[in-house]
């Protein structure tokens, strides 16, 4: 039996709480969705929570709330989904890129400086990447010295902590997803959480057509509005999150205790830290084989990410020096490890690595 690199599960609770939302005719924005940004805003601790169509969307409204445009810049990793300098670009802003850490694959803080002090950047957008905090600290200490906003990327991090504090509330807005394979779903989704009203303000107006009565609309905008279908199965996943994230640590400690001593490199957690594991991530120099490998006995496998973004087609007219990310592109694998992964499961992930090694050897 396969087993998959992610398998989202919907609870009958969830369903019923769906056709409850049918049931009532309000099935686009409505109650449900106010109660979800309340619920998952206390949840991130952050006074204020706006719920979004896709987290690509969340993090558009961010920028525009925070007034990036033309002429601006905002620095941010190369190693990520496209997403992330996509939205700077809609914005009509460019994106700057730093190299990262190659032991927690994001943003290192003195290339960070390095290139935000170069560039004059206009902002700071850290990715937290595959669950694990970004160096908030560091980053909001630079910001801080430039007078420059934060935004957080943590479309992969809900429930991950930075010295006991919940990623989504260290920086100025942070946006997360709620994608199929997320730590948690609504099917497409995002939210955006701030403690500052100004920017809460500005992505609701933004996010429903710049509106601000029925048809009275003060700005632009875009009809990035979640469901309340959508809103009710986040309701759900949103009480089972910290079980979630129970189970994606204790596949990850037990995969890392499996697989020390092999030729793979196992995912950090610095001091401080607490990974949410959307990934588990290793790396070797031997991907494609390990691939092969493990395709071989029906262990579900991906890559995240095999190009960095400058090095897409659509990012080819940049100069990027990122030594560390595209090395990472090159190495880095990620292997089952969301709640669906049972112990069984685990023990034949292991085996199989540990069999390719022997076979290597």
């Amino acid at each position: 039996m396969t087993i998959p690199i992610a398998n989202p599960t919907i609870s009958d609770e969830a369903k019923e709480r769906v056709e409850a939302v049918l049931d009532s005719g309000m099935i686009a924005d409505g109650p449900e969705v106010r109660e979800f940004e309340r619920e998952f805003a206390d949840y991130c601790g952050t006074d204020h929570g706006v719920a979004t169509a896709n987290g690509t969307a969340a993090l558009h409204a961010a920028l525009e709330a925070l007034g990036i445009g033309e002429g601006d810049s905002v620095l941010t990793t190369p190693f990520s989904f496209v997403a992330t300098a996509n939205v700077v670009r809609f914005t009509g802003a460019d994106p700057v890129f730093a190299d990262i850490d190659p032991e927690t694959y994001n943003l290192d803080p003195e290339a960070t400086e390095e290139i935000a002090r170069k560039h004059d950047v206009d902002a700071i957008m850290p990715v937290h990447l595959y669950g694990l905090p970004a160096p908030m600290g560091q980053l909001c200490e630079l910001a801080n010295d430039l007078d420059v906003p934060i935004i957080e990327d943590a479309a992969q991090a809900h429930g991950a902590t930075y010295e006991d504090t919940r990623v989504g509330s260290i920086g100025d807005v942070a946006c997360f997803s709620f994608y199929p394979t997320k730590n948690m779903t609504t099917g497409e989704g995002g939210m955006i959480v701030t403690d500052r009203e100004d920017i809460a303000e500005a992505v609701a107006q933004f996010v429903n057509h710049g509106r601000t009565e029925l048809y009275e609309h003060a700005t632009l905008g875009h009809n990035f509005r979640m469901t309340s279908m959508a809103a009710a199965i986040g309701r759900v996943q949103l009480d089972r999150l910290p079980r979630f994230i129970e189970s994606r640590r204790a596949n990850a400690a037990e995969l890392n205790e499996g697989l020390a001593g092999t030729e793979v490199v196992t995912p950090t957690e610095p001091d401080g830290m607490t990974h949410a594991y959307h990934q588990y991530t290793i790396r070797t120099e031997d991907r494609e084989g390990l691939r092969e490998h493990l395709d071989d006995h029906d262990i579900g496998n991906s890559v995240y990410y095999p190009k960095c973004i400058h090095e897409q087609p659509a990012y080819d007219h940049l100069d990027v020096s990122a030594r560390e990310a595209e090395l990472a592109a090159n190495q880095v694998l990620s292997l089952p490890v969301h709640p669906s992964v049972s112990h069984d499961d685990i023990d034949r992930i292991i085996e199989v690595i540990h069999d390719y090694d022997t076979k290597r050897d």
